[in-house]
């Protein structure tokens, strides 16, 4: 038995290959750094759906469909929006999430990954007493996406920058919510239960849910005089630095490279302070935890990123998910076109079996 299933292959798949003792990330054969650079969303989606999804075969008519998918999805707003009022957003993305119907008319993959911004955007509109805002026809899903938030046009730097970090965290092997959507997707349970799954496995905080306290640790340490003193308090109290150490990567987590070369193209004044307690972090870190090798990770510039676009921290998940609702209904697809039922085995510790009479 392996704990935490490590070094288990549970799946076959062409999505995406994490190399954690080099510290590489390739979506299918395109390594991250390359994917960041030279795709948009819809690019790394067709890349993603190739050889699943007949919409895939075509990059401009899948961003074609891809809006009209969002205008479908706003249409849905006014009736599930509602019950979803006063929730957290990634408790209301749940729920409204869990309103599409497998009676939905057209491509389910397609609308799940429209719904996911959409019905963002509205919950977190609602909260500050606004009207959900339209898609706008011929924008791209990133700047779509920060338009029906805000009301207006995102500044192309800004759209640019979300679109880079949508690539990023679009697919990565077999994570906890990708396996809960290959699960419940072997069920044959259809792309919008899978999806619900892996956004309730995605909200736990140690998946997707330490981005926002990062910026926490970093108001915290407030100047970089204060960094090293402050973070050898919090390893001497056992606590964990937000940003550091990944299960998977023994190195340097390669998405954390990208998002740095894309915030530093930001106005954000938290950068210069952010690179200093990322240096401090990682000396204590190696003095603290010599046998461990603790790098930073993802999260880390997320926090940073996402800051720079304009985005509150308590989004910092549910707009996790809607860059990884990529490689969701992609492992989905896949799971249903390949797969089998996911069926382990246990193994029985509890009291002793009583003999058979």
């Amino acid at each position: 038995m392996s704990s935490g299933l490590d070094g288990v292959v549970a799946a076959e798949t062409v999505m995406s290959h994490v190399d954690g003792q080099a510290g590489r990330l390739v979506l299918r054969g395109l390594p991250v750094e390359l994917a960041a650079e030279s795709l948009e969303f819809e690019g790394a989606l067709a890349l993603l759906w190739r050889g699943f999804e007949p919409l895939a075969d075509d990059a401009a008519s899948l961003r074609q469909a891809l809006g009209q998918a969002r205008a479908r999805a706003f249409a849905l707003v006014p009736k599930l929006l509602p019950a979803a009022a006063g929730l957290p957003p990634i408790e209301g993305l749940r729920l409204m999430l869990a309103g599409l119907g497998d009676g939905e008319e057209g491509s389910q993959p397609l609308l799940a990954v429209a719904a996911v911004p959409v019905f963002l955007a509205a919950l977190d509109r609602q909260r500050r007493g606004l009207a959900p805002v339209a898609p706008t026809p011929g924008l791209g899903h990133a700047a779509d996406f920060l338009a029906m938030r805000a009301g207006e046009v995102p500044e192309p730097l800004r759209a640019k920058a979300l679109d880079a970090y949508l690539v990023t965290v679009s697919d990565h092997g077999l994570n906890a919510s990708t396996f809960a959507a290959r699960v419940v997707a072997s069920t044959r349970a259809g792309v919008f239960s899978s999806i619900v799954a892996a956004l309730c496995a995605l909200k736990g905080p140690l998946h997707g849910g330490a981005p926002g306290p990062v910026l926490d640790m970093l108001d915290a340490i407030g100047s970089a005089d204060r960094a090293a003193a402050w973070i050898d308090g919090e390893l001497a109290a056992g606590r964990r630095l937000m940003g550091f150490g990944h299960r998977i990567y023994t190195v340097r987590d390669p998405r954390a490279e990208v998002l740095k070369g894309v915030v530093r193209g930001l106005d954000n004044g938290r950068i210069r302070l952010a690179e200093q307690v990322e240096a401090a972090a990682l000396a204590a870190l190696a003095r603290h935890k010599p046998g461990r090798k603790l790098e930073t990770n993802v999260e880390f510039y997320t926090a940073l990123l996402l800051d720079a676009v304009g985005l509150p921290r308590d989004l910092f998940t549910p707009v996790f998910a809607v860059g990884r609702v990529a490689g969701w209904t992609a492992h989905v697809l896949e799971q249903e076109a390949t797969g089998r039922l996911l069926r382990p085995q246990s193994r029985y510790v509890g009291p002793p079996v009583p003999d058979a009479a």
